[in-house]
């Protein structure tokens, strides 16, 4: 879904091939959780993701410093007020006041509303 919603197709390419395509449509992809889950684990991602955020945050502050963050997971929900007041250097993109749920039910729907809000945000910044 991702892909989709950068304009990206993985079709004949390589993944670090896709990746690059990504990149230089403007998206970096970072993880909270960087560690495969265990099958079953889904009851502990909200207090995995509790205890990785700040780190997280910080490495966003510091070293990525992006102009837009979009969370895309319906993982990343609760985590929302925490990431509007962390003091990001960056426009905050959301769904309709959530997280973008690529993850979730409606994840194709999920992902054209990204595709727009990144759009919206870079005509924005071009007017500027």
């Amino acid at each position: 879904m991702l892909l989709a919603a950068g304009g990206v197709t993985q079709e004949g390419k390589s993944g670090e091939a896709t990746l690059a395509e990504l990149q230089r449509h403007g998206f970096f992809l970072t993880h909270v959780l960087e560690c495969p889950l265990e099958d079953g684990a889904d009851s502990k991602i909200p207090e995995l993701i509790g205890n990785r955020l700040p780190a997280v945050l910080a490495r966003i502050r510091r070293s990525l410093k992006p102009k837009r963050l979009a969370p895309i997971s319906k993982w990343l929900e609760q985590f929302l007020p925490a990431l509007t007041s962390a003091g990001l250097p960056c426009a905050l993109l959301l769904d309709r006041e959530k997280a973008f749920a690529l993850d979730g039910d409606a994840a194709s729907e999920a992902a054209g509303r990204l595709r727009e809000a990144c759009a919206t945000q870079s005509a924005h910044a071009i007017g500027n």
